[in-house]
């Protein structure tokens, strides 16, 4: 883990998943706190809403921290920016290949960019662009998933390029004996989303809590593809109203797309804003029957309401056990 801690500059190299309206300011300070890597999920929130948000997070831990940005942003360019303004040490960039020159503006701006790899082609290209690390994330965690397992693509990605660049592992991971198996396999450290969702710093409402509280693993579920015409990466939720609601949408936006009435780009982008409304709705109000509850199947290992510093400490004991037991 020590080349994950070098590059990320924290004590461990347990990076929060950014996860839309919950790794806002107070999570995020409170991982980099603990000695993790907090991670802001900027979503669709505008440049002047980011600028607010990395100034509040400043505020709050002296620690380092990245930004987590999506590709398909139409305002990409000036989210980059913003992370160069407030000198953003690392950029994570979400959602498929960057468009040209994106990368370029990040590591001109200062900061390291980690790059999300969903398979060995990719993973190789984005190193060839110029990533500086990369997140492997498999189809067990929570929010938008690949279609790959994570055991699967650790074993088919480190031995690739593990000794290029730091890569960490994330997807299903809600203990330390998990951690350290994929260290022994090349990774420099993890990423979790799902666990710190019921840490007490976290501001989801309480019914979001008690939802992932109350699941198990068999309740995080994908949705499904209703029109093979429009690429709608799956979300991994809790099953509920909400699920089934998400297929009607799409017939809905197929149905603009058939009519010429929206272009493809649009099409996706009323899909993310849908997801980024539902999900809202479930973490803020506290919906949690006609808002989405994205989680991973690491939840059934959720099963209390506690500090983020017991969280990571926690994982990091189970993680230093597990390597002990094996000499």
């Amino acid at each position: 883990m020590h080349r994950g801690t070098e590059f990320l500059g924290c004590d461990l190299a347990i990076m929060g998943g950014a996860m839309s309206w919950i790794s806002e300011r107070n999570l995020v300070s409170a991982i980099s706190n603990a000695g993790g890597f907090g991670v802001i999920a900027c979503g669709a929130m505008s440049p002047e809403l980011l600028d607010t948000e990395i100034a509040e997070t400043k505020k709050r831990t002296s620690k380092p921290f990245g930004v987590n940005l999506i590709t398909m942003h139409p305002q990409l360019s000036e989210l980059i920016d913003t992370c160069a303004k407030h000198a953003v040490s690392h950029v994570v960039l979400a959602g498929g290949l960057p468009p040209g020159g994106a990368i370029d503006r990040i590591k001109s701006g200062g900061a390291k960019l980690i790059a999300f790899a969903p398979a060995l082609a990719l993973a190789k290209k984005l190193i060839r662009s110029g990533a500086d690390a990369l997140v492997i994330e498999g189809m067990e965690a929570g929010g938008h998933i690949g279609p790959v397992a994570t055991s699967v693509l650790a074993q088919e990605i480190l031995p690739e390029v593990a000794s290029q660049v730091p890569v960490f592992v994330a997807g299903g991971i809600g203990r330390g004996e998990a951690i350290a198996a994929y260290l022994e396999m090349g990774a420099v450290g993890v990423q979790l989303g799902t666990r710190f969702v019921c840490a007490n710093e976290c501001i989801a409402h309480a019914n979001f809590k008690k939802a992932f509280i109350r699941a198990s693993a068999r309740d995080a579920i994908p949705s499904v593809q209703i029109d093979p015409r429009l690429p709608v990466i799956p979300v991994r939720a809790l099953k509920n109203q909400e699920m089934e609601r998400f297929a009607a949408k799409q017939r809905e936006v197929a149905g603009s797309l058939d009519s010429g009435a929206i272009e493809m780009a649009e099409a996706q982008l009323q899909i993310e804003h849908y997801w980024a409304g539902a999900l809202k709705r479930a973490v803020i109000d506290g919906d949690v029957e006609t808002g989405s509850v994205m989680a991973g199947q690491s939840v059934g290992m959720v099963r209390r309401e506690e500090p983020v510093a017991d969280i990571i400490a926690e994982l990091a004991d189970e993680a230093a056990a597990a390597l002990e037991r094996r000499g």
